[in-house]
Order: C-alpha cells, then structure tokens, then sequence
C-alpha cells in the first residue's frame, strides 16, 4: 500500500469510510476490508459505529500497530475539556488506547478557535492521539488552524472529487504541508462515471470508472481518499489502484470536471470565518 507522508505521519493512500455503516455490517466490512490489505479506516464520534469499527478490526486479526485509524470530534464537543472528554469517550468505544489520527470534524463559530486548537493539542500531548488534524475547513480557517497549533495539523479532511474544484484548499493543505483527505471522493448517483473522460480512461486501461477516479486521487500528491461503500465486492476494487497510472492528460481531463461545482455536503464560507480567532 502506498503511504502519504506529511508532517511525520505516514498515511495509506486508501482507507475506508464507514458513514453510515453500522453494527454487524460495518464490523465484518470493517474486518474484510483489512483481510483484503486496507490499513486506513475512518470513524467518528458522529458515526454512532466507532464500537463495530474497534470491533471489526480486533476480529481482523492484523495487528493494531498496523492500521492507522481515524476517529473526528464533533463540532458541538471541541471546547477545552469537552473535546479531551469526547476523544477520551472514542477511544472507550474503539477499545483503542490511542488513535493514529484525531480531527475536529467541523468548525464551529461560536466556540473560539484557539481553545479548540489548545484542546486539541493536549489530546496529542497526553498520547490519546498519534496525530491531530482538522475536517472541513475552508482555507481561512485552515490558516489560523495551523498558526494556532503548536503541533503540526497533519491532515484536512474535505469533500473531494472530479465534480468539485477544491484547488484553494489543496493548495493552502500543501504550503501547510498537510494531506487533503477526500471524503465522497466518487461522488454520488454514478453521473460521473459516465464522464467520457472517466469512462474513456477506463476502457483504456481495463478499470472500472471507480477506479479511474480513485486512482486520479491519489495520483495527486498529499491525496488520500476513503471511500465508503456496503458491498464487499466494491472493497478489493476500490484499492487495485497501483498497477497503472494515469497520463498528465487524462489527469487534467478529469479535473476540468470541476468546473460544475457540484457539492454533496455544504461547508460555510461565509466572512464569518474571517474574524478572529
């Protein structure tokens, strides 16, 4: 599996998101995936399923040293003392003494941003977590993020695919030296696997249009992309992504995709976030 290094961690390129999976189904998704060579799985708080998550890869049997896990702090919860509470609580349901990463899933305006930084930082000083990062930030935030925190942030955590230009955000993730993490990196409804230059470059190479995009992700550098999916046969497709590569051409082809703007979940970019911290 190839690794995204930034900022001293080592992230696998691939992972798992499990939103919405629960219970037995996300345990034993959770558990194959890792039997098929996934070392990267994606909760949160949020997810009500950090419990099957910490299940499903003590069932696993690969051990726990090598699989870097990710669980996020609810916005209503990152206040000193609240956001320690809340990643303490994660790691009693993953049954985890640590985490490999631990992110404030999303900005909240009305609890001041250093408070959430300092928490946040204490978390990985006192060991709970390896790394600490942020989700759904947009790049003003991002910025005082990252000159808040005493610690470097090793990730941010946003939606991300050929549908949605996130180039400001990618940007401000490298110059901070940060990996951009792609959530619903297929996008939904399957419109854009019908994108000729989606499905062209799949014929081409004999891959599924998923894999297409995928493997446009991480081909990228600092991407990371977790996709979610119910279907164990979706699973050893998702990570066969690196035995080809795609040419500077079709990259950008695929990118021109972004022009449609086309977002599943809303972030705020609202002149709010250009207050102080």
């Amino acid at each position: 599996m190839h690794n995204v290094m930034v900022n001293g961690a080592a992230i696998p390129a691939i992972g798992l998101g499990t939103w919405t999976l629960k219970g037995e189904v996300c345990s034993e998704l959770v558990a194959h995936a890792l039997s098929l060579g996934y070392r990267n799985l994606d909760t949160a708080a949020v997810y009500d399923n950090e419990r099957a998550v910490g299940e499903g890869l003590r069932f696993s049997g690969v051990p726990r040293d090598n699989v870097f896990v990710t669980t996020k702090v609810w916005y209503t919860d990152i206040s000193p003392g609240e956001l320690e509470r809340s990643a303490d609580a994660s790691l009693q349901r993953l049954g985890l003494d640590t985490v490999d990463l631990l992110l404030i899933h999303w900005p909240n305006p009305a609890i001041p941003l250093a408070g959430s930084i300092k928490a946040l930082n204490a978390v990985r000083d006192s060991g709970m977590a390896r790394h600490i990062g942020v989700s759904n930030f947009p790049t003003g935030i991002l910025a005082k993020a990252v000159r808040l925190s005493d610690a470097p942030l090793v990730v941010n955590q946003i939606e991300y695919h050929p549908f949605l230009d996130q180039t400001k955000v990618y940007a401000a993730c490298r110059a901070a030296g940060m990996a951009m993490v792609a959530y619903c990196p297929l996008g939904r409804g399957g419109a854009l696997f019908e994108e000729a230059a989606v499905a062209d470059a799949a014929k081409r190479y004999s891959k599924s249009p998923a894999q297409i995009v995928l493997r446009w992700q991480v081909q990228q550098e600092g991407v990371v992309a977790i996709p979610r999916t119910e279907r164990k046969e979706r699973l050893a497709e998702n990570i066969d992504l690196f035995d080809f590569e795609l040419s500077d051409e079709e990259i950008a082809a695929i990118s021109r995709l972004g022009c449609r703007n086309y977002r599943i979940c809303n972030v705020d970019y609202s002149p709010k976030w250009d207050t102080p911290a």
